[in-house]
């Protein structure tokens, strides 16, 4: 008699946030189902409710993303600062289907409480924070100009399907984006 297959939980909770990550930066909240993501994953929609109690809460999970590296030092300035952030616009991931947690907030932005994240996230969390470290006035000013380079370098990437900026020498972007930056610091 064979055993019964054990699941690897982890796997599978990483396959579901990956399906709904997916799913959600594509259909937004109210145009994707459970059954949709559990069938990208591979398992049964049941799975869904175990691991994280509801579509919501499995929105919420997905909609969780890891501080980019080099972010947390007060001293670094707005150009490192901005290159850490550049770092995810040009991943894999903001590339690959348009999964960053970030494109799921704007996919699904017509909902107040994700509106209400997004604000929290961009303009209360990173924009604040790089916004800290411009020196002299506009200080708040110039972070959002940032913001916007940032924000639509995603979009343009992983909703328009731009020709020319997917493709780009990363190197290159990253210098681009760097001088932009430099002149926003005087």
């Amino acid at each position: 008699m064979n055993a019964p297959k054990r699941r690897d939980r982890a796997a599978t909770r990483s396959a579901l946030l990956d399906a709904a990550r997916r799913r959600f930066a594509e259909h937004g909240f109210d145009g994707t189902g459970v059954r949709e993501i559990a069938a990208d994953a591979g398992v049964d929609a049941t799975l869904i409710f175990r691991y994280f109690g509801s579509k919501q809460d499995l929105f919420e999970a997905a909609l969780t993303s890891e501080v980019p590296e080099g972010l947390g030092a007060k001293e670094t300035g707005p150009v490192a600062f901005a290159d850490a952030l550049l770092n995810v616009v040009l991943s894999e991931r903001a590339g690959d289907g348009g999964e960053h947690p970030l494109l799921l907030m704007l996919r699904s932005a017509g909902r107040p409480e994700v509106r209400a994240r997004l604000h929290e996230e961009v303009c209360d969390g990173y924009l604040a924070d790089l916004a800290d470290r411009f020196d002299g006035e506009d200080a708040a000013l110039r972070a959002e100009l940032v913001g916007a380079l940032l924000l639509g370098m995603g979009v343009m990437r992983a909703v328009v399907g731009s020709p020319v900026l997917p493709e780009a020498d990363p190197e290159r972007v990253r210098a681009r984006v760097a001088a932009m930056v430099a002149a926003l610091e005087s």
